[in-house]
C-alpha cells in the first residue's frame, strides 16, 4: 500500500509495523508528529501498545530502558535539547546491552534559537554506544526504524534513526508501507536474554569495581565492529522480502572511475546526486558516497573507495567547535592508514547550518573549488558566510 506520508509520519508507521510494545512520549519541535500519530493509533486500537505521557525527555529514555529491562520492545522520538536531555540515560542504554530503537529529528541547538536542521545535535551524542542510521528520504525512515530493531536485537545495542527537520519531517513523499505479515515475517517477536525476572533474579546496573569495567566497554566495541556485517546481512535479507536495498553502510554512486569523490549524508546525497550526473554529462569523474551508517564507521567501505581518488570533498552539515566537520575529520582519521604513499587530500566543507539550504549551487560550488585547488588552504572551508 501506498500512502503520501510526511517524514515523522514515516517513523510512526515503521515503529507500528514493527508492533512495539512501549512508548514513551515527549513532545518537542519538530518531532511531535511522531508521537502524536502513535497516540492516534494505540487509541484506535491499531497498535497494541503502552503509552506513556512523561514529563521530560530523560524521562522517556528512562521509561525505555526500563520497559526494555523487562523484555518490552520501546520505542520514543525527539530533537536537539530533548536528546541532549537524554544524554546521560543514552550511555546507560548502550552500557545496558538494551535494544532500544530511537527517531531523531536532526534540528540545531541554540542559541540562537532555532528549529531548523543541522546534526550537531545527534553527532554531539556519537561516543555514547548508539548505532546512527542517516536518511535520505521518508522512505528510507520508515524501512530504517524497521530494520534498526532487526539489527537493535541481534547486536543488544540501541539504534537512533536520524531524519533532517523539515526537509524530511514535514516534507509529504509517496511511501510504500509494507504488509504486516511481511514485516512479521523479517522481524520476529522481542526475545531478550537478560530481562528481568522474578524467577531467575540477577542484578542490573551494579556498582562495578575497576577489574571488571574493562571488559565491559571492550565488549560494547565488539558488539559494534560485529554490527557491521550484520547491517550488511539485514539489509540484503530486507531485499529479498520487500524489494528495496539501501547497500548496507554506505551507498556508491558513480565512483567506478571517480577522480573526485563527495561524500554526504542525509538529504545533501539526494541533491548532490543530480549535480553529480550533471558534472559526468559535462566531464568530469565525479562520484559520490552517501553515509548511511555513522556508527559503526563504515572504515572498510569508506578506505576502499577513496584510497583510488584524486580527490575527497566532505560536505558536513555539523561542526566540532575548534577541529572542523566531524564526518570530515573521521574520513580523514580512517585515510591516515591507507596502504598508499600519497593519501588523497580531504577537502572539509561547512555547509547548511541552521536549516540554510543546500542547493545545487551550493554543491556545484563546492565540487568546482575542490577541482580548483592542489589541496585545501585550510582546515574547514566555510560555504555561504554572510561577512
Amino acid at each position: 500500500m501506498k500512502k503520501i506520508l510526511m517524514g515523522n509520519h514515516a517513523v510512526s508507521y515503521g515503529a507500528l509495523l514493527s508492533r512495539v510494545e512501549v512508548i514513551a512520549a515527549y513532545p518537542i519541535t519538530p518531532q511531535t508528529q511522531v508521537v502524536e500519530e502513535l497516540s492516534e493509533m494505540c487509541a484506535q486500537g491499531k497498535l497494541k501498545a503502552r503509552y506513556i505521557n512523561v514529563e521530560s525527555e530523560h524521562s522517556a529514555m528512562a521509561a525505555c530502558i526500563a520497559a526494555e529491562q523487562a523484555g518490552a520492545r520501546t520505542f520514543t522520538a525527539t530533537s536537539a535539547h530533548g536528546l541532549t536531555l537524554m544524554h546521560e540515560l543514552l550511555h546507560w542504554a548502550a552500557g545496558g546491552r538494551l535494544p532500544i530503537v530511537m527517531a531523531n529529528i536532526n534540528r540545531s541547538m541554540a542559541p540562537g534559537w532555532s528549529i531548523w536542521t543541522d546534526q550537531n545535535d545527534s553527532l554531539s551524542q556519537r561516543d555514547t554506544g548508539w548505532l546512527q542510521i542517516y536518511c535520505e528520504s521518508n522512505q528510507e525512515v520508515l524501512d530504517s526504524i524497521i530494520q534498526a530493531y532487526k539489527i537493535a536485537e541481534q547486536i543488544l545495542l540501541p539504534v537512533m534513526v536520524i531524519l533532517d527537520a523539515f526537509v524530511l519531517s514535514h516534507t509529504f513523499e509517496p511511501v510504500d508501507i509494507p504488509k504486516q505479515e511481511l514485516v512479521d515475517q523479517f522481524l520476529p517477536e522481542l526475545d531478550y536474554p537478560y530481562k528481568l525476572d522474578v524467577k531467575n533474579p540477577c542484578s542490573f546496573g551494579s556498582l562495578l569495581p575497576p577489574e571488571y569495567y574493562l571488559e565491559l566497554r571492550y565488549k560494547v566495541q565488539k558488539a559494534m565492529e560485529e554490527a557491521h556485517d550484520v547491517i550488511i546481512k539485514v539489509d540484503k535479507e530486507f531485499q529479498q522480502v520487500f524489494g528495496r536495498s539501501y547497500g548496507g553502510l554506505v551507498e556508491e554512486y558513480r565512483t567506478e572511475d571517480a577522480e573526485l569523490v563527495l561524500v554526504a549524508s542525509s538529504t545533501v546525497a539526494s541533491t548532490s546526486r543530480m549535480v553529480v550526473d550533471q558534472l559526468r554529462d559535462e566531464g568530469v569523474k565525479v562520484g559520490m558516497i552517501k553515509m548511511r551508517f555513522f556508527r559503526p564507521f563504515p572504515t572498510k567501505e569508506v578506505t576502499n573507495i577513496l584510497k583510488q581518488a584524486k580527490k575527497v570533498a566532505v560536505i558536513d552539515r555539523n561542526i566540532s567547535y575548534g577541529q572542523g566537520g566531524i564526518f570530515c575529520e573521521e574520513i580523514r582519521s580512517v585515510l591516515y592508514n591507507i596502504d598508499r604513499q600519497e593519501k588523497p587530500p580531504v577537502f572539509g566543507y561547512i555547509a547548511g547550518l541552521g536549516g540554510r539550504d543546500i542547493t545545487p549551487t551550493t554543491i556545484r560550488e563546492i565540487l568546482s573549488h575542490t577541482l580548483k585547488e592542489d589541496k585545501p588552504k585550510e582546515n574547514i572551508i566555510w560555504i555561504g558566510v554572510k561577512h
